[in-house]
């Protein structure tokens, strides 16, 4: 039998699968990251439309539609007055490929990628299959990404450093002024920031900046998609956006995996970004309500939690056995450590769940917590 690639061997199935696994049928789910509104109608019919009208039948440019791609330039230029050029975005499958084809274009083997632990699990996984070294760097208290640590980390050696936010796993909202250092890092050292803000619209606290705004080099990448902010988690449609040296690398490993988006999915996508944004700011406030409705309940039972100022999960501090106690009453969460060693004595609790649902989990949460004490 043939071998298998020592990079594949370094991946694991991810730790969050582990749990859905040991919970339940009936359990409460506080591990999903998705939303849990509908994708909006309007987002819908563009693609019923495009779908009747035999738009959705062939390839695509391997960038995506140039309607789309107009698109997400529009959504710079409105959101952050910044000019990014359709031709200089690809339309991915989601905001997973564009990590992948980023960390492909610009990983040699042995290269050291730095991202965030806690982070997203992605980061090491790819890093691995792009033949990287992953090297993950700790959070402030706050559970914000310290641009100093980052610089700290730096090598010779270091092709790629992770930036994320809002975060995924902590919730965490980075400022303009750390925003500013991760440029200003990337410039100087003249290395690639990587900048994952597909949770950008989802921010409760403080305002939300990329890197590319600062930057003075190509030294920054931006990736973006539609999963979070319109709750398409399920039409697998992001994009990448860098200089036009950067974008036509990434697009060779892009059009060799992918070819192109789903073609249903990218005029879905078009009509999100350009059409009402009154769902997104519904879908924001109600976050923002559970966040609150989450954070009392933990410091009734007297546990600690850093306040999340964006994305829906909290990362709070927790007694040792309180995962398990949870998971074993009905709850899913998910251990800290899933996102890291550094998530150590946390747990990532997702509340993209109603209200009701939330309080019912919290007195289960209480329970628990009453038990390992």
């Amino acid at each position: 039998m043939t071998g298998f690639s020592s990079r594949i061997e370094q991946v694991s199935i991810s730790g969050i699968r582990e749990v859905f696994e040991a919970a339940g049928e009936d359990a409460i789910n506080l591990g999903l990251g998705q939303p849990d509104f509908p994708t909006p109608d309007h987002v819908k019919q563009a693609a019923v439309d495009a779908i009747q009208a035999g738009k959705a039948d062939e390839y695509t440019s391997n960038k995506g539609t140039l309607e789309l791609r107009e698109a997400i330039s529009a959504k710079y230029d409105r959101d952050y007055g910044l000019a990014v050029e359709p031709e200089h975005v690809i339309a991915t499958a989601g905001g997973s490929e564009a990590l992948h084809i980023a960390l492909e274009a610009h990983v040699d083997q042995g290269d050291e990628v730095i991202y965030p632990d806690p982070g997203f699990v992605s980061y090491e996984a790819l890093t691995h299959i792009a033949g990287g070294d992953p090297k993950p760097v700790p959070l402030r208290e706050d559970l914000t990404l310290d641009p100093a640590t980052v610089e700290e980390a730096i090598t010779d050696d270091t092709a790629v450093f992770v930036v994320n936010s809002p975060s995924n796993p902590t919730g965490a909202v980075q400022s303009p002024e750390d925003m500013r250092e991760f440029a200003r890092i990337a410039d100087e050292h003249d290395v690639l920031c990587l900048s994952d803000e597909v949770y950008e619209h989802i921010v409760f606290e403080g305002e939300h900046r990329s890197p590319l705004e600062f930057a003075e080099s190509d030294n920054v990448a931006v990736v973006g998609a539609c999963s979070k902010t319109y709750s398409m988690t399920g039409w697998r449609l992001g994009w990448i956006t860098s200089s036009n040296p950067r974008i036509e690398r990434m697009l060779r490993a892009h059009q060799y995996g992918q070819a192109c988006a789903t073609a249903a999915s990218q005029y879905a996508a078009e009509a999100a970004l350009t059409g009402p944004q009154d769902p997104v700011e519904e879908m924001v406030a109600a976050f923002e309500e559970r966040r609150d409705v989450l954070l009392d309940g933990l410091a009734d039972m007297g546990i600690d939690c850093p306040t999340p100022k964006g994305a829906f999960y909290a990362m709070p501090k927790v007694p040792e056995g309180w995962v398990d106690e949870v998971i074993d009453r009905g709850v899913v969460v998910v251990p800290g450590d899933a996102f890291g060693e550094h998530g150590a004595g946390y747990a990532r609790i997702s509340y993209a769940t109603d209200v009701e649902t939330l309080k019912d989990a919290l007195e289960i949460m209480d329970e628990a917590t009453t038990a390992v004490r």
